[in-house]
């Protein structure tokens, strides 16, 4: 029914049209610079005319999660997309999803903060993201894309995840990834599964047919702390699988490296550049970039920082992948920051310069 494209646009554009192509069953949100254009572009899209994917701009953030819970509970692939304050509006429901099992896909396309900050970009809901956001010990999936093409390709990814390992993923982007044009190609369509596929793949879902069966019941609630107890080990040994099997990342120019940048998202695509100018000037430097902020690279980056003078972790907020960076490689290596705040991205050039004011005071 659509075939594959190579086009220009923007990436908010890119991941609502990657989403009716992969075979999403509903997405509820609501307008928030910077991703209107997501819920814009669907509306205009009207998938429901044509995949007969439901799309609702609901009352509030509060409201569009909710629906995400009772859509995620049926064994439907639902999502949301919105932007830093509005995804801090979102915790409770993402805690209860996380409690109860219940996949879904959240789109957190970042802006400054705190509170309602600005409209420009940053990334400075890290935190946020990796270290649950809401209330109780839980973890949700975090991928963090780097340019319009992967937000397309992680729409996918962050379902396939969510649905084997029964987790809240969630896409963490920012205003620029969001906003920048590029050429991307966009998935090949995946149709919708019927409700048959949907029992088939989902037994533990409520999709009110309970023939043969006892009835599901979803929630996060237990009264028996020795049920709770239970419950929250089994969450435990699943957050440790997925740490065994689903780490991602991506290094560039590292065989020779004598010392790293480390950054992600729309940081990495600077860094990127910055790792070109430095070899210009004769530093050996690296690129990594850990594509899954949870579960983190740990391992990976210890083993790459070995022997390394120096690593210059580059985040467009006050250091927050930092702390992650250090718990990974300890004390083996010096790990210092640079950033911007308030919604300014910063130049290749900055990063460069910081990371030779680093070299020379290490005295190498």
């Amino acid at each position: 029914m659509m075939e594959q494209e190579v086009t220009l646009m923007k990436g908010n554009e890119a991941l609502a049209r990657a989403a009716i192509r992969c075979g999403v069953d509903g997405f509820f949100g609501y307008p928030i610079t910077p991703q209107t254009e997501i819920i814009e572009t669907l509306s205009a899209l009207k998938p429901w005319e044509t995949t007969g994917m439901v799309v609702v701009q609901a009352e509030s953030e509060v409201a569009s999660i909710n629906m995400l819970y009772g859509g995620g509970g049926a064994g439907k692939r639902v999502m949301t997309t919105s932007s830093s304050p509005g995804v801090a509006l979102m915790q409770e429901g993402i805690a209860y999803m996380a409690g109860a099992e219940v996949p879904g896909v959240i789109v957190n396309v970042q802006r400054g903060g705190p509170g309602l900050g600005t409209i420009q970009p940053s990334q400075s809901d890290y935190f946020q993201a990796t270290r649950g956001g809401g209330n109780g010990d839980y973890n949700v999936i975090v991928l963090a894309p780097a340019s319009v093409q992967e937000m397309a390709d992680f729409v996918d990814l962050a379902f396939t995840l969510a649905f084997r390992y029964r987790n809240p993923a969630m896409i963490l982007s920012d205003g620029v990834i969001g906003q920048m044009m590029e050429k991307v190609v966009l998935p090949p369509f995946k149709p919708r599964r019927t409700d048959e596929e949907v029992i088939k793949e989902c037994p533990w879902a409520t999709t009110g047919r309970t023939k043969n069966r006892k009835p599901n019941i979803i929630t996060s609630l237990e009264l028996k702390p020795e049920v709770m107890e239970q419950r929250n080990l089994h969450l435990q040994a699943k957050y440790r699988e997925i740490e065994e099997k689903e780490v991602r990342f991506e290094t560039e120019h590292c065989e020779d490296a004598d010392c790293l940048i480390v950054a992600f998202g729309s940081a990495a695509r600077i860094a990127e550049k910055s790792v070109e100018l430095a070899r210009e000037e004769g530093i050996k430097a690296g690129l990594f970039r850990p594509i899954t902020l949870w579960p983190f690279p740990s391992k990976a980056l210890a083993e790459m920082a070995k022997g390394k003078r120096h690593i210059l972790v580059a985040e467009i907020n006050a250091g927050q992948m930092i702390q992650d960076v250090r718990l990974a490689v300890g004390n083996e290596v010096p790990v210092s920051h640079f950033g911007r705040l308030g919604g300014i991205v910063p130049d290749p050039t900055e990063i460069v310069e910081e990371l030779k004011a680093k070299l020379e005071e290490n005295g190498k």
